[in-house]
């Protein structure tokens, strides 16, 4: 299987207690983004990031740049589109969606992902062999 030559190991998100620490893999994050707005639909940057870490079950800890980097990254590759409205604050702030190309890029990264989730289960679940 390929993967993307940007696909890194990376510390994006470091919570206080160093053993729940997630070493994720450039580009996860990403894809969390997209299936946060998926599920949720258009979001502010914030909501976004509050809500990838109830869903990790705080595993995943998200500041604000490193949120917003990968939005503007999002919204670059034209994966996410991006408008101002109104939060639950009463304050002004960009709201960020799925466009259609982001759903397809969705759906081939969760494909892709199922593939590399199989093949390390049948990695890491062989047996000892000759050493």
């Amino acid at each position: 299987m390929d993967l993307p030559q940007e696909w890194v190991y990376t510390h994006v998100a470091m919570p206080q207690n160093k053993s729940s620490r997630v070493d994720l893999l450039q580009g996860t994050l990403d894809v969390m983004v997209l299936q946060t707005l998926q599920t949720t639909g258009p979001q502010h940057g914030y909501g976004i990031a509050r809500r990838i870490e109830q869903v990790s079950g705080n595993a995943v800890l998200l500041n604000q740049g490193t949120i917003y980097a990968a939005l503007m990254r999002l919204q670059q590759r034209g994966w996410i589109s991006a408008s101002w409205g109104t939060s639950e604050n009463n304050r002004r702030a960009k709201y960020y969606a799925l466009t259609q190309r982001g759903r397809r890029q969705l759906e081939s990264e969760t494909a892709n992902w199922h593939k590399l989730a199989s093949v390390m289960g049948r990695i890491l679940a062989q047996e000892g062999g000759d050493a």
